[in-house]
């Protein structure tokens, strides 16, 4: 079962969108597996995307649409097929599918993102697709997010959502984002699929610049299992009916909105390892006092990657050596292994190059129990830090994985 999530008991409407959802039996008959998602003429979108060279159609067409126009109308998701490794005729698919909600919805083909998730080196099947996206036209409702959250599952235990309100120029301003992803997670970008929308008017270059900062902050500190997806994508959308002034990169309302955004981002990247495939324990790794962020990250992500830690952790065994020998193959090439500390919640695991005196095993193995564990590595050679969460490996991490075309 996911570690500590619950699914969000209900999720603020962004004025300017609506969400309807439909059952296209893509992968199982009666599946809500389609969601479209209608804009507000003037809403302004910008994305990341995975860096996975073997990225999915739908990643290539939304890159190529939001470079070619400023406008987007509709979103369009389905999961049950990932549409990725499918070649040119994946390309076309996709582009048939913005078609046929730009066609619903009175716009270009252009003006409609698409997205897809599921199974790799299938065709999409647009069979079944373009017949249910009428009944979700029908369904659009600017309440519908959770039940949009739902519908983008794919391994996902528990749907995951978030809202949040603030101030901003005199005006109340909603942000609400659903994102989907359990496996196959080790963002370059973001993580699988991400969604997040607020009713803020942003100016454009902001927009851009704000899709990267928040991605880095919260879905680019996240890892379950080291695997890159071919269909990572993070969605930024502001449809300016909040009515405030639009806000630009030198106002004084940026960081009141970055950290609004980024407390929303890094809930939804946080549920992603706490829901992770056959996970029991969720894990902060937190990078101290180094020279650089890359430094401190690319230590952190050993540690996140490593399965002799991973599966440790599962046991709750304080095989704690295994954390050492993380950070030593990190690729930290002039690091001082006996200058830093290693901390296993609040205990001192090592110091000195070696065991810390004050340490016990019966100690070690009290934190290991726990659900919400926290390890610290402290590099005493900067001031720079860097987070990031993951999860345990269990028996069901394999087992999902196994059976996951069944």
């Amino acid at each position: 079962m996911p570690v500590n999530l619950s699914p969000p008991a209900s999720l603020l409407p962004v004025a300017g969108v609506r969400l309807g959802i439909a059952s296209a039996g893509i992968k199982k008959p009666g599946r809500r597996d389609l969601t479209l998602i209608e804009l507000a003429p003037g809403s302004r979108v910008a994305g990341v995307f995975t860096q996975n060279r073997f990225c999915a159609a739908p990643v290539t067409l939304c890159r190529q649409h939001l470079t070619s126009t400023d406008t987007i109308r509709a979103l369009v998701i389905n999961t049950g097929n990932a549409n990725a490794g499918t070649g040119a005729e994946g390309l076309q698919r996709a582009r048939q599918t913005c078609a046929a909600v730009a066609q619903l919805m009175g716009c270009a083909t252009e003006n409609v993102l698409p997205f897809s998730t599921g199974v790799i080196l299938e065709a999409l099947p647009i069979d079944r697709i373009l017949p249910a996206l009428p009944a979700a036209q029908a369904d659009l409702a600017p309440d519908h997010w959770l039940e949009a959250a739902h519908a983008i599952m794919t391994t996902d235990i528990v749907a995951k959502g978030a809202s949040r309100q603030v101030t901003l120029g005199g005006r109340t301003v909603t942000v609400t984002g659903i994102a989907k992803g359990s496996g196959m997670i080790h963002p370059d970008m973001a993580t699988m699929l991400g969604f997040v929308a607020t009713d803020a008017a942003i100016a454009p270059a902001l927009m851009r610049q704000l899709v990267k900062e928040v991605a880095d902050v919260s879905f680019n500190c996240v890892t379950v299992d080291g695997d890159t997806s071919t269909n990572d994508s993070f969605i930024l959308i502001a449809t300016g009916q909040a009515g405030n002034a639009p806000i630009g990169a030198e106002d004084s309302e940026v960081a009141a909105l970055k950290a609004v955004l980024s407390e929303v981002a890094i809930e939804l990247a946080q549920a992603m390892a706490r829901d992770g495939e056959g996970a029991t324990k969720f894990m902060t790794i937190t990078v101290e006092r180094g020279r650089d962020h890359a430094e401190c990250k690319r230590i952190a992500y050993a540690i996140a990657h490593s399965p002799l830690v991973k599966t440790a952790f599962f046991a709750s065994d304080p095989n704690l050596g295994r954390i050492l020998a993380a950070i030593g193959y990190a690729g930290v090439a002039d690091l001082d292994v006996n200058a830093l500390q290693v901390y296993l919640g609040d205990v001192l695991v090592a110091e000195m190059g070696g065991r810390a005196a004050s340490y016990t095993e019966a100690r070690g193995a009290a934190v290991m129990r726990e659900s919400d564990i926290t390890i610290r590595v402290v590099l005493n050679r900067g001031s720079v830090g860097a987070t990031v969460w993951t999860c345990d490996f269990s028996y069901d991490y394999v087992k999902i994985n196994a059976e996951y075309r069944s």
